[in-house]
């Protein structure tokens, strides 16, 4: 029973008999940097870095493409105006305006010719 409570209590031990005032500060400034850290590099720089290839894939759009929006409509772009694009969804000329933030990616022939 001793054993299994052992290898517990030794952190706490040495925590508690840290030196100083300034250890004890340090021993919760280090777990907060830490978990900030994690925070930047796995959540908030991929994010950004999307968000990134997103603008840059708006910006270079052009008549003729083939689109998906993030509603899953499939279009080609007709025409492109300042915020939004005038896309064909269909072969009887059914267009739709869709904003360009709505664009979610392209699609290439050779995803086409595969399905």
């Amino acid at each position: 029973m001793l054993s299994s409570f052992l290898p517990a209590f030794i952190p706490v031990v040495l925590m508690t008999q840290s030196g100083g005032g300034s250890g004890g500060f340090m021993g919760l400034l280090l777990p907060l940097l830490l978990i900030g850290l994690v925070f930047y590099f796995f959540i908030y720089k991929p994010q950004k870095d999307r968000e990134k290839e997103h603008d840059e894939m708006v910006a270079n759009l052009e008549q003729g493409d083939k689109i998906v929006t993030i509603g899953g409509v499939h279009g080609t772009i007709q025409r492109i105006d300042e915020d939004s694009i005038l896309a064909q969804v269909d072969s009887k000329g059914t267009r739709l305006r869709v904003d360009k933030q709505a664009i979610a990616n392209l699609k290439n022939e050779t995803e086409e010719e595969t399905s």
